[in-house]
């Protein structure tokens, strides 16, 4: 692990058109290994480290992957009007193209979710089980949209500071506000380190994603979908969009959409109980 509060990345990976993506890998480099890949996407205005108190617990998982997502900790932030889910997508793909990782099982949350469901639209053969946390098939609506543009705007008038101190507390849930100030606090240094013109792209990328229901209920790898109780950015209702064989729902009681830091153990415990029940799904 790094000390760097933004990321715990502890490599880089440099793109063909020059960009720098950054991830946290659990295996040695120079190392081989054929057995199962997880990997984790964070949030908007996270990064790497949003996992940082999950990773230690997922270890019997096999080899963790968590990039930072392009604009956010320590990976490039392109000069564009919208990142659009499609290019997360892409960014994921040339990332595991670089690993040599065969089919994995890819866990996005909030933001990450949205990028997730982009890759198994576009790569449903790389993924050997697939998940959302805290996240939603769903499209934006009309007040959301408003919202990103609102958000848009002002991540390019006043910078990231601001925005990201008025964002992290809402990630939490209510009762935890106060309890956990401290990780309230830490979370927020790890948006700092979001690029603001980077954020405020992926505020208007987030508005033009398209509804990805269908995408979800389409899946052949088995899902899991995580949502907190006390979830006041995406309800749990707007998680659980799927049904039925194949599907996994997992509802974190007290928890907000910050579960990897609100209660990692029982993250990880779902985490780890889905991936063992799933584990002669192409693995």
């Amino acid at each position: 692990m790094t000390t760097d509060p933004r990321s715990i990345a502890n490599r880089t990976f440099a793109t063909p058109d020059g960009q720098t993506i950054a991830y946290y890998d659990s295996q040695e480099a120079g190392t081989g290994g054929d057995g199962r890949v997880v990997v984790l996407l964070h949030g908007f205005c996270g990064s790497s480290a949003y996992w940082e108190r999950t990773l230690p617990l997922l270890r019997s998982a096999g080899r963790i992957i968590a990039p930072d997502l392009r604009g956010h900790g320590r990976s490039s932030a392109p000069e564009a009007d919208a990142y659009a889910m499609e290019d997360f997508a892409e960014d994921l793909s040339r990332l595991l193209a670089h690993l040599n990782a065969g089919p994995v099982a890819l866990f996005g949350h909030s933001l990450g979710g949205y990028a997730a469901l982009a890759f198994a639209e576009r790569h449903p053969d790389k993924l050997a089980a697939f998940g959302l946390v805290h996240s939603t098939a769903k499209p934006d609506g009309e007040e959301a949209k408003a919202n990103r543009d609102k958000a848009a705007r002002a991540l390019r008038t006043d910078g990231i500071a601001p925005f990201v101190e008025g964002l992290v507390p809402k990630l939490f849930a209510p009762a935890h506000r106060e309890s956990m100030a401290d990780d309230v606090r830490r979370m927020i240094g790890v948006g700092l380190g979001t690029s603001a013109a980077g954020a405020a792209a992926t505020a208007l990328g987030m508005k033009a994603r398209p509804d990805r229901t269908g995408v979800l209920d389409g899946l052949e790898t088995p899902r899991l979908l995580v949502a907190g109780s006390e979830d006041g950015v995406v309800p749990p209702a707007n998680t659980f969009t799927a049904d039925g064989p194949g599907v996994t729902q997992a509802l974190l009681e007290g928890c907000g959409h910050m579960s990897m830091v609100e209660a990692p153990e029982r993250l990880a415990a779902e985490l780890l109980g889905f991936l063992n029940d799933n584990s002669n799904d192409k693995q």
